[in-house]
């Protein structure tokens, strides 16, 4: 091999090597036949946007004070409600906290009755709001719709299609425990495959989009475009303000976007011998996607560079655990990054070499940012813990694979929430977006420490569901399902279905987090919550890194390259 690392105890796991024409032995590198990157530099270099001009941003905030005209002419509770919410889905609630927050108080007091004044569409609606925005909503408001001696919901010629799309997504914020809206989700799928068949284009293609992903494990922003052509469609409720400030609000963040897609692909075009680093998946884009769906609003511009730069840094480094490194030249590697010491690396091939470098040079400059930027003290030892755990937990995957070894679902799962790259994806959201003058560092993880964990399960199980197949085909470590059909002797439908049973368990888990958080850890759990909706958005049709010719490349197109047309 041409070195040694004093660390390794198991040669014998070394992937295999040949004996070139010189007599020396070299590795045999696998490669996983990732295709070329599609993005050209140039192009996303040359993006302009012309929202970016001032009379844009006056115009918007004209419309930001007609539409919170609109919260007054609101002649009821359930027109207020409907309006929070299309603001909502309209990539607007943030411009209007005050409002939207003065509204839910007002019906919180209210002692959750709305189920006694409103059918089960406006009780769903009024739930689903109060429990988004962090209030502890009861489920006892769905009481008025259940038999109490069976605890079923009762069947109603009253109940409708549009009542229970709004019950099966209210349903989706419950938490463990919560019986009554564990009936609901079951009453409300049965219900809605029973209407299916009946039911016109529009409201069955709800139903399905609703079904595949509700709206609590959706990422926001990336539905912004879909809710503003629905709302567009639906002239019953259209106003043409609203509308308006929509597009104008999506242009405006867009441009933001743009700027910061150019400045972090500057960043990998600049790296040094970036050319070593070829046997990994060349994936910027796709990870400033990942990045802007944890974190979308324009003034967390420095936080979604620090994401992209995290997330290619992760793809690289994954790959070089899972195809590139033998198991020993990625025990050197770990070893360095344990210890933050470049010259553990000195006789790794240079891939490898490089590999750490880029890793060490971003790392530090990254935290040099955060701590002028943000006001945090000592950041670089909370990263480098995290990237030493985030790779000792790819090096327990190699060990496995390479003993040809399956482990347990529990054993795969101890391990692989560290391996789903979550901690270190959270850890720059607190750094990014926490007051650290209430706490230090230590503080919140540990305030964080469950809803990071099950963040993390999700981003893991929705990868793997995402991945599985190809991963298997390149004869890659097991995974979540692989390790469920061995251990439980199930087929692979059976494996999938436990798997989505696990990420349900773990959204539940989530929702109970955000209901009890104090204030000051309201946003936080926001942007961690964030990274699982991300990783259902990545992986729900495939592999989202891996595949950019197909959903991935229209998201980026949509969200990224193409504005919407103003209204005349």
């Amino acid at each position: 091999m041409g070195f040694k690392c004093q660390a390794f105890s198991s040669p014998e796991l070394r992937k295999p090597e040949t004996i070139n024409n010189k007599g020396q032995s070299t590795v045999q590198r696998r490669t996983a036949n990732y295709k070329p990157n599609i993005w050209k530099y140039d192009l996303l270099q040359s993006l302009t946007n012309q929202f970016s001009e001032k009379k844009y941003k006056t115009r918007a905030q004209t419309l930001k004070e007609d539409v919170t005209c609109m919260f007054v002419e609101a002649s009821d509770s359930l027109s207020k409600l409907e309006l929070i919410d299309s603001l909502s889905k309209l990539g607007l609630s943030n411009s209007f906290e005050d409002e939207i927050k003065e509204v839910l108080d007002a019906i919180g007091l209210k002692d959750n009755v709305l189920s006694l004044q409103y059918d089960l569409y406006a009780t769903s609606l009024c739930f689903r709001l109060l429990r988004h925005y962090g209030y502890d909503a009861s489920q006892d408001m769905f009481l008025g719709f259940v038999e109490a001696s069976t605890g079923k919901f009762l069947k109603s010629s009253n109940i409708n299609v549009k009542g229970l799309l709004e019950l099966f997504e209210a349903s989706t914020l419950g938490r463990e425990g919560e019986n009554v809206l564990n009936e609901a989700r079951l009453f409300s799928i049965e219900s809605l495959s029973d209407f299916g068949a009946n039911s016109d284009y529009k409201l069955a293609k709800q139903v399905l989009q609703a079904m595949s992903l509700p709206l609590q494990r959706r990422v926001e922003w990336y539905n912004i475009k879909k809710h503003i052509n629905a709302h567009e469609k639906d002239h019953t409720s259209t106003n043409t303000k609203l509308i308006e400030l929509a597009k104008l609000n999506f242009n405006l963040v867009q441009a933001s976007h743009q700027e910061d897609l150019k400045e972090v692909s500057r960043w990998w075009m600049g790296l040094l011998n970036k050319e070593k680093l070829s046997f990994s998946r060349d994936r910027m884009v796709e990870s400033f996607l990942y990045a802007a769906g944890i974190a979308s609003e324009p003034q967390h511009g420095s936080l979604r560079k620090w994401l992209s730069k995290v997330i290619k840094l992760i793809l690289i480094i994954d790959d070089a655990y899972d195809v590139y490194g033998s198991l020993e030249e990625m025990e050197c590697f770990t070893n360095a990054v344990e210890r933050w010491n470049p010259q553990e690396v000195n006789e790794l091939p240079e891939g490898i070499k490089v590999c750490f470098w880029t890793l060490q040079n971003t790392t530090e400059e990254m935290a040099a940012e955060i701590e002028q930027q943000k006001g945090w003290n000592s950041v670089l030892p909370y990263l480098q813990k995290t990237w030493a755990d985030f790779c000792r937990s790819l090096l327990v995957e190699s060990v496995w694979y390479n003993k040809g070894y399956t482990p347990s679902l529990q054993e795969y799962l101890d391990n692989a929430w560290i391996s789903s790259s979550g901690p270190l994806l959270s850890l720059l959201v607190i750094l990014g977006v926490a007051d650290g003058m209430s706490q230090d560092v230590a503080e919140y993880l540990e305030d964080c420490r469950d809803i990071i964990y099950q963040s993390s399960l999700i981003i893991r199980l929705c990868n793997d569901q995402g991945t599985s197949a190809a991963e298997l085909e390149r004869g890659d470590a097991a995974s979540s399902i692989l390790c469920h059909m061995r251990e439980a002797n199930v087929a692979e439908d059976v494996a999938r279905e436990h798997i989505r049973s696990l990420i349900t368990k773990a959204w539940r888990n989530i929702n109970g987090q955000c209901i009890t958080s104090t204030p000051f850890l309201q946003e936080p759990f926001k942007y961690i919550t964030n990274t699982a909706r991300t990783a259902h958005f990545i992986y729900q049709h495939g592999d989202g890194f891996g595949d950019q010719d197909r959903e991935t490349r229209d998201h980026v197109l949509s969200n990224f390259i193409e504005p919407l047309a103003l209204l005349n």
